[in-house]
């Protein structure tokens, strides 16, 4: 029998802190589905696949041909006929796969992942189930991979369809295509992998995930011998402490859990140079209010916000796109020294789009999930974020790294090295003031977000926060007595009620 579920955090806004051997950020999805095909071929014991959304149709990358004792062996590229291959090819592997329960809407429309479903179904060591725990209107987004229990990932990929791209995020890359031919546009995301054991506690989460979603109890993974670390991968840290972070709606008796808005304001508070952040939404109010706390002070830090142009469909397009507007010209308002910035990627004239998960603090804390900066994954749909925090005990060698990375980043939107977009940043004194430095005209770009003219329709449902309520229970009430972005009395509706006067005037 599994050991109890222990849910008590250790901290406000941890659940838990473990060791990782070794830590690697993934940064876009060619990369991480070859690392994932990988890492499959190592595992022995069990893939415990977790997500937002799976779809078996993609290919990880080329089918491969290699040898052991002589045998000549080949294996598939496309997700659902590599699954096959794998438990055949070992006989002591069993995969299980959770994914949410909406995702079912979306089968009638993947003809040949049904047939998928259907070949697996002989297969008792492929369990795939869908999760529907959870309350009406919520939805399931973490995206964790556990591998025996000695290697997992937690961020913001899904192996699912346009998800795959590079680094380069060409303007036209043939090599994009869904599953029936057609391309798909440049597509930017973020996920880490870690080694040691933080895989065995991420394990305990998705134990609990595959309970709570009628799976029964999941027997832990003991005695697996070797790692399933994907080689030649290299390490960005080594030997350090990696803290984890949930959202979970209360719900069948469970109490809620938001300790990643609880640990993102902590950490919005903490920084005393900047914030360099990536994230699909900004419709948070909390979040935003403490954003406005820190850029009216004084002396405030630095903030750069990278998005897409616009949310990913229709639906979300009117949640997200409206509320971030409010809450940007909010906190411009009250940005007296110009340190709030938000910026859309350009590959050309085609935006890219933002789907990564990622929060940089002085270069002291990276925090990679599936939680956007939106009201659902501070309260209501069930997410999980990983970070390093140079202040734990053993990550006080961590921050050179974090300061790459983060340039890293930078230079893949603009097109520089780390080292040209570093000089350049240490020339101008700022990140914003090095991305204005290099003007218009280069294939790639970070593009200042321009406000939008809002119709009534959209100012009522944004300021409402009818589509992205931050309860439950909040999700079907449209009386006009729902609280909205802007409450009284504080410093965002204080900001806003300024900027209309203006605007008046």
């Amino acid at each position: 029998m599994a050991d109890p579920f222990d849910d008590a955090p250790v901290e406000p806004g941890v659940w838990r802190f473990a060791r990782a051997s070794r830590v690697r950020v993934v940064i876009d999805a060619a990369d991480y589905f070859d690392l994932m095909q990988r890492a499959m071929l190592k595992a022995r014991r069990r893939v415990l696949l977790i997500g937002w959304d799976f779809d078996t149709r993609i290919h990880l990358l080329r089918g491969r041909r290699w040898y052991q004792k002589g045998i000549k062996r080949q294996y598939p590229s496309r997700l659902g006929s590599f699954f096959v291959w794998l438990v055949r090819h070992n006989p002591n592997l069993e995969l299980k796969i959770l994914k949410w329960g909406f995702g079912m809407l979306k089968l009638g429309f993947r003809g040949t992942m049904l047939f998928d479903l259907a070949r697996w179904f002989p297969h008792r060591r492929i369990d795939f189930k869908f999760d529907n725990a959870h309350p009406l209107g919520c939805s399931h987004h973490q995206k964790i991979v556990v591998l025996d229990d000695t290697v997992a990932v937690c961020g913001g990929i899904d192996m699912t369809d346009r998800r795959w791209d590079t680094p380069e995020h060409k303007e036209r890359d043939k090599r994009r295509r869904r599953p029936w031919g057609a391309l798909h546009g440049p597509w930017h995301d973020i996920t880490m992998i870690m080694e040691g054991p933080i895989a065995g506690t991420l394990q305990e989460l998705g134990r609990d995930r595959w309970r709570r979603a009628g799976g029964g109890e999941l027997e832990r993974v003991e005695g697996s011998t070797g790692s399933a670390w994907p080689d030649p991968l290299e390490a960005h840290f080594t030997d350090v402490e990696i803290g984890i972070a949930r959202t979970r709606a209360a719900y069948d008796g469970d109490e809620g859990v938001s300790e990643i808005e609880e640990l993102i304001l902590r950490h919005i508070a903490r920084a005393k140079r900047f914030i360099y952040a990536e994230n699909q939404y900004f419709a948070s109010r909390r979040i935003a209010e403490a954003i406005c706390a820190r850029v009216a002070e004084p002396d405030p830090p630095e903030i750069v916000l990278v998005m897409p142009a616009t949310a990913d469909g229709w639906v979300e397009a009117k949640a997200m796109d409206p509320a971030r507007d409010l809450l940007f010209r909010a906190v411009k308002a009250a940005d007296h020294k110009d340190r709030f910035h938000l910026y859309v990627p350009y590959a050309g004239d085609t935006s890219i789009y933002v789907h990564a998960k990622l929060t940089i603090v002085d270069d002291e804390i990276i925090r990679i999930g599936s939680a956007n900066w939106n009201n659902r994954s501070m309260g209501l749909d069930s997410e999980c974020d990983v970070f390093i925090d140079c202040a734990r005990p053993g990550n006080g060698d961590c921050g050179a790294t974090i300061r790459d990375l983060r340039l890293d980043l930078l230079g893949e939107h603009v097109d520089l090295s780390r080292d040209e977009i570093g000089a350049l940043v240490e020339q101008h004194g700022s990140m914003s003031a090095a991305i204005t430095s290099l003007g218009a005209g280069r294939t790639h770009t970070l593009r200042p977000y321009q406000v939008q003219e809002l119709s009534d329709l959209e100012l009522e449902l944004a300021e409402r926060q009818m589509l992205d309520p931050e309860e439950p229970a909040e999700m079907f009430v449209l009386t006009p007595r729902r609280r909205g972005l802007f409450r009284r009395g504080s410093l965002l509706a204080r900001s806003m009620k300024r900027l209309r006067k203006r605007n008046r005037a």
